[in-house]
């Protein structure tokens, strides 16, 4: 069976989850598949295969769960992007607008170097907003994003399209809905 016919069986639905007339795509049913989750590691990280990458920043909380194993397939640093309120040390912050109101994520002020390159990684890519605020702070810091790494692309709305527009580099996903 391909990745993309596994994973497609493995993420479920939860409709009307967090509100109604969202359709929620769950990853937890991936997680209890070792074979698969080593699969979804190589397959992200092949995204930048021949690429310099320095850091890898995941989005919390699900974009943790793979953003750290592809930082560690690439042999390079994990940052972990927080909302608001999270992070312990200095940090900055990136406000952004959701449907019903607005988020704040911060990340720490040293979490990246100038000039690094950087792969922005989240388990979903729907509107892109939130990844779009990662981007930002990525850039606060000096640093380039090289690239953004999703399980799951929503096609119908217009988060890639937004994301390539803005960084001038690739969104990649695995599957797409």
């Amino acid at each position: 069976m391909q990745l993309a016919d596994s994973l497609k069986t493995l993420i479920r639905d939860i409709p009307d989850f967090p509100k109604p007339g969202i359709v929620f795509k769950d990853i937890t049913p991936l997680l209890e598949e070792p074979k698969i989750v080593r699969e979804v590691v190589m397959a992200l990280a092949k995204c930048y295969e021949g690429r310099k990458v320095d850091a890898v920043a995941a989005i919390e909380a699900r974009g943790f769960l793979f953003g750290f194993l592809l930082a560690q397939e690439l042999n390079v640093p994990f940052v972990p992007i927080r909302k608001e309120g999270k992070l312990p040390y200095k940090k900055i912050r990136q406000e952004y607008s959701l449907e019903y109101g607005t988020a704040t994520i911060e990340m720490h002020e040293d979490a990246l170097k100038k000039d690094w390159q950087v792969v922005i990684h989240d388990d979903l890519l729907a509107t892109g907003g939130t990844a779009n605020a990662a981007g930002q702070l990525v850039q606060k810091l000096g640093a380039r994003v090289l690239g953004f790494s999703f399980i799951v692309h929503l096609e119908f709305l217009d988060g890639r399209q937004l994301l390539e527009r803005e960084y001038h580099c690739r969104a990649d996903s695995l599957i797409a809905y």
